[in-house]
């Protein structure tokens, strides 16, 4: 009874990996394309030095994003509003490459050698914007920008091409890297396994403070060399930094777990649309076994059988109008023959449904990214204009200050995983303790105080400084950089575990690129705020030329700017819940339970929200 038990049983492994195509260990390789060993091969071992890279890149990258408004502006001589704008205009086409990176390697090349390759590619940014920040004949000449009221020199001609080639080579590089650091790392667990789906959780708040420890140490001690040193020699760190982190990714190849390419991630996607207009003028059918390919696919009302039947694609009601892409033609030819741009299966559309549910929730990141945007740039020159120093000797670079909510999550990043995880799980029955939804959603509710915070900071300083002819201490911004990082700790994991989580066979670095692509739309959408906020308010100031038109801060409304964000977040607010209440998750990409594992504490497979 016993041999027949394990042979019914691995039958049920068998059919459950053939009808989901899971990554299983048969079709993940190791770096010589054979299958992989689970004692071998994968696990928090092969993770960690993925979580190196993500560290040690994160620190090169930093150190560049967080202090490139003082090079841009006091270096390059470019105004300030522009100023603010190339760094956005840079940090948001990091994130946005991250797509091209996401289809890359999922297409063609694997996420391991998409990180290989393109790490090189922004080592070399970096190694080019040290090499011009090191040479005067490449820089303008030197000029108080402050003191010359906007009279310097601004970089042109060839000074200024080989300073926009550097930094979108770092772009290049460090876009293309970002999805890739983390689905790699995610991969070296089974997101369908229950017991590892709680590692896989643990990996995502374990890659974030990762992220931390990079931002931290970027923005106090490569931003103090770049202050006491200059900032050739901070490139130069950043450098240095990015190379320990390709070599800490290549002492992990024997172990690594990679997920194969499987060719264009867009075919699929684009025979599904083309197939369902082709077909429009089609009646769906109320019998789902008359839909082509249905025999992979289960109805949502059978999800009792989930656990015992191992991962099984659930035909879900939303876009109907997709479902004509799988109806056959009755015309008496056999339905093999029609192209597979007018017929597709079942579980190939109920893939571009779950693609179609996410971008919502993906459309509600976007104004938080854009509060990110203003700390990275107007809250550090902010920053210059207040009383930096700490002692009678030591000033505080205005950078730095965005260190202080990442002395805080390192600490409590650990916190949330070793006590309000297990805890929120006794509860919930939920692996991460709260549904990476409700964890996004609390994010972005915090951010809102954030824009609150800095409003009312910023008028009390210009008040200071016009009415009373005094200097704030640099310290009275920093909670408006707490509450932020506060946020941020419950957004951004909870984004990028819900794209993984949520994302299909073959697509994981592509969805997951999703996560900072809302990065990318961020700092867009800042640099579109700017604009449009100096052209409209511009006409209703007295010869002031708009809010932020001026390089003098005494002079702009900076507090009303931050006013209009705190709106506009608290908006987005209310729109992500009914968004997020409106979306449901694929039960077909939730772990799979084992039979002989008991179910936990307060879960229900038919409500997995």
């Amino acid at each position: 009874m016993d041999r027949e038990e394990t042979r019914k049983n691995k039958l049920i492994k068998r059919e459950s990996a053939v009808s989901m195509g899971t990554a299983t260990e048969q079709n993940s390789v190791d770096w010589r394309g054979r299958p992989c060993k689970p004692n071998k091969h994968g696990g928090m071992t092969a993770a960690i030095f993925v979580l190196c890279l993500q560290a040690f890149e994160m620190m090169g990258i930093a150190a560049v994003g967080n202090n490139l408004i003082t090079y841009v502006f006091n270096e390059m001589h470019f105004p300030l509003s522009k100023s603010a704008n190339i760094v956005t205009n840079f940090i948001g086409t990091v994130f946005l490459l991250s797509l091209f990176g996401g289809f890359l390697s999922d297409s063609y090349l694997g996420s391991f050698w998409t990180m290989l390759i393109f790490g090189f590619v922004e080592l070399s940014g970096f190694i080019l914007l040290a090499v011009q920040a090191h040479v005067p004949q490449l820089r303008p000449p030197k000029c108080d920008m402050m003191l010359s009221k906007g009279q310097c020199m601004e970089a042109k001609g060839y000074k200024a091409m080989i300073f926009f080639v550097a930094l979108y080579l770092v772009a290049l590089g460090s876009g293309s890297l970002k999805p890739n650091i983390i689905s790699q790392g995610a991969d070296q667990f089974k997101k369908d396994d229950s017991k590892q789906s709680k590692k896989l959780s643990t990996y995502f708040n374990f890659a974030y403070f990762a992220f931390c420890t990079g931002e931290l140490v970027a923005l106090t001690l490569v931003v103090w060399v770049q202050t006491h040193y200059g900032m050739d020699v901070g490139f130069g760190v950043s450098a240095a930094a990015m190379a320990l982190g390709l070599i800490s990714l290549l002492c992990g190849t024997l172990v690594y777990r990679n997920t194969p390419p499987r060719g264009s991630i867009f075919t699929p996607i684009a025979q599904v649309f083309v197939a369902a207009i082709t077909k429009r003028k089609q009646i769906c059918p109320s019998n789902l076994e008359m839909l082509h390919g249905s025999h992979c696919i289960v109805a949502q009302q059978s999800l009792s059988g989930m656990s015992s039947k191992g991962s099984t694609l659930i035909h879900t009601d939303k876009f109907r109008f997709l479902d004509k892409a799988c109806i056959k033609i009755q015309d008496g030819s056999s339905s093999t023959s029609e192209s597979p741009w007018r017929l597709c299966t079942v579980s190939q559309v109920e893939q571009v449904k779950i693609l179609i549910s996410v971008v919502p929730i993906f459309a509600c990141t976007i104004i938080f990214n854009t509060i990110l945007a203003q700390l990275q740039t107007f809250s550090v020159q902010q920053g210059t204009t207040m009383n930096t120093r700490l002692t009678h000797n030591f000033k505080i670079p205005p950078a730095s200050l965005q260190a202080i909510p990442y002395i805080m999550l390192i600490f409590l990043v650990p916190l949330y995983e070793i006590a309000f995880v297990p805890m929120t799980r006794k509860f919930t029955g939920k692996d991460s303790g709260i549904t990476p939804l409700q964890r996004v959603g609390i994010g972005l509710f915090i951010a809102t105080f954030s824009m609150v915070c800095a409003a009312l900071v910023e008028n009390k300083r210009r008040n200071y400084a016009l009415n009373q002819n005094r200097t704030l201490s640099i310290f009275w911004i920093a909670p408006q950089f707490l509450i932020f990082g506060l946020s941020e700790m419950f957004t951004a994991v909870g984004l990028i575990e819900f794209f993984y989580k949520q994302s299909l066979e073959g697509m994981q670095s592509f969805l997951t690129a999703m996560t900072y692509c809302s990065y990318s739309f961020g700092f867009y959408l800042s640099s579109l705020l700017v604009s449009l906020v100096n052209k409209i308010t511009s006409s209703s100031s007295s010869g002031s030329g708009g809010w932020l038109n001026d390089n003098d801060l005494n002079k702009d409304r900076l507090d009303l700017f931050y006013w209009l964000l705190a709106a506009l977040s608290l908006v987005n607010f209310f729109n992500y819940i009914f968004c997020s209440r409106w979306y449901s998750y694929n039960p077909s990409l939730l772990p799979v339970v084992p039979l002989h594992e008991p179910q936990p504490q307060g879960h229900d497979p038919e409500n997995p929200n």
